[in-house]
């Protein structure tokens, strides 16, 4: 597999959106998003999203340019219409506006519809993170074809529907949570299809509700499973209650509408710690508490404890330094898009 550095893969990325109809800012925000995913070890949410960005707009189902508009708001909500705009962009500008009022009410959240895929999710609450503050973030795919069975069933009728939440603190690595509701997210499913790779028991089940390892099954009719395993009605009950926020809240309804189109939806919040505490004995009491959580001895066969956030910024380490592995099919879909916006030279995927 072609080994890329992430300021390259990030001009790629990027002038193929460019190409593509996006704005210079929205390929940026776009493309930065997908290789920050990377870097994290998030390769599912990463560049091999950017040939799909791309089908979506010539589809119609992403707009660039599209200019999203405040449908109703208060001082401390905001609900916003994302006119199909890039779900990176879209989100972000969001997200900003709910820091920027907690800043002045301390709490405050927003809801956001119409909008493409919003990739990595930890992105946004990272931004309140920086500005420290507590920022939380669930998504739904509102009513496009959904990827998770309930516990107990053996039909999609759910989506991945994440949540992620990050704290400030004096750690190097950022401490926060980042995770599917599912099993698995649906693009590390398809990153196994691409690499021609088997992946683990308990991923996802075929047509008839059987276990299976062959990531081919999930297109065939199959459905990813709920986390938890056994107890995958905990996860099964987590996606339910985004699908709430997400979905209901929003007013983009749950189900699927034969269109297809994917419509994230996000509901986010923001919480200003020196509201609660004073932010420095917050931030140093976090990175105790990440202290306090590695010092237990480690488990049988384990390397130790890792706190939230922090394996995806050893390979954020790692991977600026030595590079992001992009597997082979998603390179060729990389330079089949440079040909055609006449970009192969300039991109050096000639």
């Amino acid at each position: 597999m072609p080994i890329v550095q992430a300021d390259r893969l990030t001009r790629i990325g990027a002038a193929l959106l460019k190409g593509a109809g996006a704005s210079d800012e929205e390929a940026q925000a776009v493309a930065v998003g997908c290789v920050n995913a990377n870097l994290a070890g998030h390769d599912s949410h990463g560049i091999i999203a950017i040939p799909t960005y791309i089908d979506r707009v010539r589809a119609g189902h992403i707009v660039p340019g599209a200019k999203w508009t405040v449908v109703q708001e208060s001082p401390t909500t905001t609900v916003i219409d994302g006119h199909w705009g890039f779900g990176f962009h879209v989100n972000t500008k969001a997200m900003e506006l709910t820091i920027a009022k907690a800043k002045t009410a301390n709490v405050a959240a927003c809801t956001v519809f119409r909008q493409s895929h919003v990739g990595r999710l930890a992105a946004y609450p990272l931004m309140a993170m920086r500005e420290g503050m507590i920022g939380i973030a669930t998504a739904d795919s509102g009513r496009s074809p959904k990827h998770v069975a309930p516990f107990g069933g053996r039909e999609a009728r759910l989506g991945t529907n994440p949540i992620s939440i990050a704290v400030p603190s004096d750690l190097d690595a950022p401490f926060y949570l980042d995770m599917a509701t599912s099993a698995v997210a649906v693009g590390k499913v398809q990153l196994a299809v691409a690499r021609g790779e088997p992946i683990p028991t308990g991923w996802i089940i075929d047509a008839e509700g059987r276990h299976t390892t062959d990531p081919t099954q999930y297109r065939k009719g199959g459905a990813l499973l709920p986390l938890g395993g056994t107890e995958g009605y905990k996860g099964s009950g987590l996606a339910a209650m985004v699908e709430v926020l997400c979905g209901l809240l929003t007013g983009l309804g749950f189900g699927v509408e034969p269109t297809g189109r994917h419509n994230d939806g996000v509901f986010m919040a923001v919480f200003n710690v020196a509201a609660f505490r004073p932010l420095k004995d917050f931030k140093r009491e976090v990175a105790d508490f990440a202290r306090y959580l590695k010092s237990t001895p480690p488990s049988e066969g384990s390397k130790g404890v890792f706190y939230p956030g922090e394996v995806e910024y050893l390979r954020e380490v790692e991977r600026r330094r030595n590079g992001i592995e992009i597997e082979d099919t998603t390179y060729e879909k990389l330079r089949a898009l440079a040909g055609e916006y006449g970009l192969a030279g300039e991109l050096g995927l000639a």
